[in-house]
């Protein structure tokens, strides 16, 4: 299940293990097709191997703009506190685990 973030809790629920951001906006398509690809990878891998969150843009600015997210949906990666990839644009199941690969 993919869990809700916002810029109160972004550092805490972000800071250890390897952690997706999927940063979205409830009129973005591009990001609504991104969103059920998402939920079945979260039910297919254990948080331990992968967390996955999502942050509102329009509902938290500071965050989007702290890491300067210009077009939706932007996936954020980051390892135990530290951003190591970030992609725009809808993937696929098979394109997101070929990233975890390239991480590590």
């Amino acid at each position: 299940m993919t869990e809700v973030v916002t810029d109160a809790n972004f550092e805490s629920e972000t800071k250890e293990g390897l952690v997706l951001i999927d940063f979205w906006a409830t009129w973005c398509g591009p990001c609504l097709m991104q969103a059920p690809i998402l939920e079945q990878l979260s039910e297919e891998l254990d948080e331990d191997v992968l967390k996955i969150v999502k942050l509102d843009v329009d509902e938290n600015p500071n965050t989007a703009q702290e890491f300067g997210i210009m077009s939706i949906p932007t996936l954020l990666f980051k390892k135990d506190g530290q951003v190591v990839k970030k992609v725009a644009g809808v993937h696929t199941k098979e394109q997101i685990k070929a990233i975890m690969e390239e991480i590590g």
